[in-house]
Order: structure tokens, then C-alpha cells, then sequence
């Protein structure tokens, strides 16, 4: 007789991160054929021109990429043009100022995973940290090496490597210097299967910044996924239409990089410019978003 085996959650969680790892990987393979495609997707160029640029054959580079995307590059690049053709400021700027008159998040995956804010006081923000217990640690992500840093009510920070680990850890610390600073890799890893693999319940963030900063990180969490803003838009959305400087400097002081979606805001004239954590992963994030939301 043959019984039936369960796994156990432990078990299970391996498993995930094990997938997770995969991906990381994969997008770390993939970073020069991304940031290709992000300087050209307007082209809309074939496949075997992605894959000689990044020195791979067309089978392999094709193998390759559908494992992290889960689609073709021709389908990824006509994803990521069919949601730049939607940020037309008469129509989308509608759809986008009902979405948050009515504060909805949008029809997104990312949404799905019911991100509760929670900021912290301007106190706590004037002491930089200080009196603030904060972990942190490393943990795979579909976008690469992933540096997670939690605070006691929840997670305070996501930031990427693409190979300097200390000079990634050093941009996040700066931000929150007078914390106290200690490192855990399984509560980080604990917190990216919670984030990228269908974790149970609220993923709690906890946004430490100015009041502007935080009104102008409450206003990205309106633009859907699939979709894009322009940062006149964020501004305007952030109670301060005019002041274009400070939401550019709000929306580049993020330290919560992909939850709080800075990536979806362009410059007006539709390009891909601004990313902290670099183009080619501003390309992959809104082609996958984009392959989602459409799916």
C-alpha cells in the first residue's frame, strides 16, 4: 500500500526559494540582453538581433529568457510597447485620477499582495533611525540579488545587487545610519518567499521618509501595473503639481524599490530614464508587469 506524502511547509518554502534562486539567476544572465532591450524596444527587434547582441545563440538565449519571463522576448518587448502606447495623458491620466479619487490599486499582481502602510513618525525620520532596530539580509528575487531590510512593523527596505553586495548595503545604510543595524538572512529570505511567492496575509511595509516623500510613495501605489505615470502626474497626485524637483528627488529616495512602484513613473516623453537600480531592471520590471497584467 502506498501513502500519500504531504510536504511540509518547510518543505515547501525550500522549494520556492529554490525556484526564486533560479530566477535570480536567470535575470543576472539576461541583465545585458535586458538593458539591450531597453534602449531599443521601440525598434522592436528580432530575436536573433537580441540574441547576437548578447553574444548567445538564438536557441539558447530564447531557452534562457522564457525560464525567467515565462514568455517569449517577442512577447515581452510587445508587452512593454503596448503599455508605454497607454500613457497617453488624456486617457490614461483619467483611468489613473479615478483609480486614486476612488483609492483603488488597480487590477495588478503586485497589488495582489496587500501591501499594508504604515509610517513611521517625522520624529523618527528627523534621528535618521535612531532608536530603530533594523535586519537586514540577502535573499533572491525574480530581478536579481535582493537586499531586504525589516523594521519591527514590517519591511523598510528592498534594494539590488548586480555584484557590489557592499556598495548596495552602504546605499541603504546611509539612508537609516543612526539605526542599529543587524544582519539576518533567513528573516530576509523568510520575507522575499512572503513577497514573490504567494505569501499568506499582508505583507506589512513601513515607509520612513519626510511627509512629502511618504505622499508622493502613496501616490506611485496608484498607477497600475501595466501602466506608467508621468512624474507631473505623481506630482499632482501628491497634493504639490508644480514641484517637479522635489517629486523627482521623493520618487528617487524610495528605498522600497518594486513594492513601491517607482519604476512605473517616466519622464514625459515616454522614456525609460530614473531608475536608481538601473535601466535594464526598469525595462524587466514593467515588461513583466505589463506580460501580467495583460495575461
Amino acid at each position: 500500500m502506498t501513502m500519500a506524502y504531504d510536504a511540509t511547509p518547510f518543505e515547501t518554502e525550500s522549494e520556492e526559494l529554490v525556484r526564486l534562486a533560479e530566477r535570480s539567476v536567470d535575470y543576472h544572465r539576461m541583465a545585458k540582453a535586458l538593458n539591450w532591450l531597453a534602449e531599443r524596444w521601440s525598434d522592436h527587434p528580432s530575436l536573433d538581433e537580441a540574441a547576437q547582441a548578447v553574444g548567445l545563440s538564438p536557441f539558447h538565449f530564447q531557452r534562457i529568457f522564457t525560464r525567467w519571463a515565462g514568455v517569449s522576448p517577442k512577447s515581452f518587448v510587445s508587452a512593454i510597447a503596448h503599455a508605454e502606447a497607454r500613457r497617453s495623458l488624456e486617457a490614461g491620466g483619467t483611468v489613473l485620477d479615478a483609480a486614486f479619487d476612488a483609492g483603488l490599486s488597480g487590477p495588478s499582481r503586485l497589488h495582489d499582495l496587500f501591501i499594508a502602510q504604515e509610517a513611521v513618525t517625522p520624529g523618527e525620520v528627523r534621528r535618521r533611525g535612531a532608536g530603530m532596530k533594523l535586519r537586514w539580509g540577502w535573499a533572491p528575487t525574480p530581478f536579481g540579488k535582493g537586499l531586504f531590510v525589516m523594521a519591527d512593523r514590517g519591511l523598510a527596505g528592498l534594494a539590488f545587487s548586480d555584484g557590489d553586495d557592499e556598495a548596495s548595503f552602504a546605499d541603504m545604510h546611509r539612508r537609516f545610519p543612526a539605526a542599529d543595524w543587524t544582519r539576518d538572512d533567513m528573516a530576509a529570505q523568510a520575507t522575499a518567499l512572503h513577497a514573490f511567492a504567494g505569501g499568506e496575509g499582508p505583507l506589512p511595509i513601513v515607509l520612513i521618509g519626510s511627509p512629502y516623500h511618504v505622499q508622493v510613495w502613496k501616490a506611485l501605489l496608484q498607477i497600475p501595473a501595466g501602466e506608467t505615470a508621468t512624474y507631473g502626474q505623481v506630482a499632482c497626485w501628491a497634493g504639490k503639481p508644480k514641484a517637479f524637483q522635489a517629486t523627482g528627488g521623493a520618487i528617487g529616495a524610495n528605498p522600497i524599490s518594486l513594492l513601491i512602484p517607482c519604476h512605473r513613473a517616466i519622464g514625459k516623453s515616454g522614456k525609460l530614464t530614473g531608475y536608481h537600480w538601473g535601466l535594464a531592471r526598469k525595462a524587466a520590471i514593467l515588461g513583466m508587469e505589463a506580460v501580467r497584467a495583460a495575461s
